[in-house]
């Protein structure tokens, strides 16, 4: 049973349509071809210029234009995509590259094309996280055939090579001082058109190698407010809206809406290097005051999992594998002030940061808040300038695996370690997870290296998301993936 939504004033509902208003002016119509383009509000505008490096990457995905060697198929498992085949011996793979693609500039796919992308993310810093821990060379083998040898023999470079970061694209992507993916991509769809952090047009790319696009076109408007993205689907200002938010989904049409469990948790990371939780059992004193059940209630209406653990029911394998974790006692909080950081893009975080504020303070700390767009505020989090920070984080986002988070997260030397954590038995669970081969040992050692982590209280996951999709009426064929990877495909178009 779903709780009623919190009612939203009709001053609040007006302004948002009104700020949609136009945002889509002339898009959506009938093309020359009898085809209607699909017009998208996203949730987060570009924080890196639509570069592959960074998680931009994932909208380049979501939108059919930039391509990887490899994809995932639901379980996770790699398949061909502009790569064939592969093979291992050792620490060195061989990939095959299919023949009779191009690029949307018109040049010809090959294998130094393959290597300049590759490298590029290789020597990128901070190194896209599907790299994190990784060291590999790339080398191409005549013009259809490249190489790709690690450090240590690793068994999932396929998985990682299908992560949105490792696309390839053009050369001419990679002549300035940033890597700009405007027509250099090879999907169905071209990049044709940027303008800052507003919106993005894409046109079909007709000289695609696989199934031609059945939509002429996508238009993008970038729209951080989720009431505002709401209010386009309900207006029909928008075809497709990225992560309607739990407060708006009850007033949406049913039928317009689809909740899917994905690999999304919310986590209370708490800084372990310094401050009031370099204290084990102070950090222990928040995990124990800290009401999940009542969030999930309260702020996400139970459109959203209690956690059990990092890895939620998108992984349906890691509830079966869990054993008791052995944590520190809790001592009492006498006063101490922290500060907890979030940021807006997520419309739940901030309400989910006024709860624990209460909470927490509840339990004896003293709690200030710092709220902010996320652009404003990753590079202080990742400094740890907060004592604690509230992140809703995809889990298998770039390999269909979670030994990739968990080691950017929780590894001493990962990139996106927000609660400082260097811990040797972390680390060497992090390891032992990396080394195993795919399959049901490599799941074991992936809950082990969970367990190893909450063991430290670093981090307290709270909840699960659910991903809450809005497809207008005439929408066919759009894709409503847990891992975020896509959204508009082929197949994908508008009656």
């Amino acid at each position: 049973m779903r709780v009623p939504a919190r009612l939203l004033s009709l001053t609040a509902v007006s302004a948002a349509s009104v700020l949609l208003t136009g945002c889509f002016s002339g898009s959506g119509s009938s093309a020359g071809d009898g085809g209607k383009r699909i017009r998208v509000a996203h949730m987060q505008p570009p924080r890196s210029g639509l570069s592959p490096l960074s998680d931009d990457a994932f909208k380049l995905s979501r939108w059919s234009t930039a391509e990887t060697l490899v994809k995932l198929d639901a379980e996770g498992d790699a398949q061909p995509a502009l790569s064939t085949e592969w093979k291992q011996s050792g620490r060195t793979w061989t990939f095959e590259i299919r023949d009779g693609v191009t690029f949307h500039d018109g040049t010809e796919l090959d294998a130094e094309a393959v290597v300049r992308s590759l490298t590029t993310a290789a020597a990128a810093s901070p190194k896209p996280r599907i790299l994190d821990g990784v060291e590999l060379t790339v080398k191409a083998q005549g013009s259809d055939t490249v190489t790709v040898t690690t450090a240590d023999e690793d068994p999932l470079v396929p998985q990682r090579l299908s992560s949105p970061q490792l696309s390839v694209l053009a050369a001419k992507a990679y002549t300035g001082k940033t890597v700009n993916p405007l027509g250099a991509g090879t999907g169905p769809f071209e990049l044709t058109k940027v303008n800052g952090t507003s919106s993005a047009s894409l046109d079909r790319y007709d000289d695609y190698w696989g199934k031609k696009a059945k939509a002429p076109g996508i238009d993008v408007k970038f729209v951080p407010d989720g009431t505002a993205r709401a209010a386009a689907l309900r207006s029909g200002e928008a075809d497709i809206v990225e992560a309607v938010p739990v407060s708006q989904a009850a007033l949406l049409d049913e039928e317009l809406i689809t909740e899917v469990p994905m690999p999304r948790t919310n986590t209370l990371y708490l800084n372990t290097e310094k401050g009031v939780f370099k204290d084990a059992s102070l950090r222990a004193a928040a995990r124990e005051a800290i009401d999940a059940e009542s969030i999930v209630k309260g702020v996400y209406e139970d459109r959203a999992d209690v956690a059990e653990g990092l890895l939620g029911p998108a992984l349906p394998w890691a509830a079966g594998l869990r054993t008791e974790v052995k944590r520190a006692a809790a001592k009492k909080a006498s006063g101490q002030t922290i500060t907890i950081g979030t940021f807006t893009d997520r419309a739940e975080l901030p309400e989910v940061a006024a709860t624990l504020q209460q909470q927490l303070q509840k339990a004896g700390f003293k709690v200030k808040l710092d709220v902010r767009e996320y652009a404003n505020i990753e590079s202080d989090a990742l400094a740890g300038e907060f004592d604690a920070f509230i992140l809703s984080r995809a889990t298998v986002l770039d390999s269909g695996d979670p030994v990739a988070y968990l080691y950017s997260d929780f590894a001493s030397d990962g990139s996106f370690n927000i609660s400082q954590l260097a811990d040797d038995s972390v680390d060497k669970a992090l390891s032992s997870a990396g080394e195993t081969a795919v399959g049901d040992a490599r799941r074991k050692a992936v809950i082990a290296a969970e367990a190893a982590v909450l063991a430290t209280d670093a981090a307290v996951p709270m909840l699960h998301e659910r991903v809450i999709q809005g497809d207008a009426a005439g929408v066919v064929g759009a894709a409503h993936d847990p891992r975020e990877r896509e959204l508009v495909t082929a197949d994908t178009y508008v009656k």
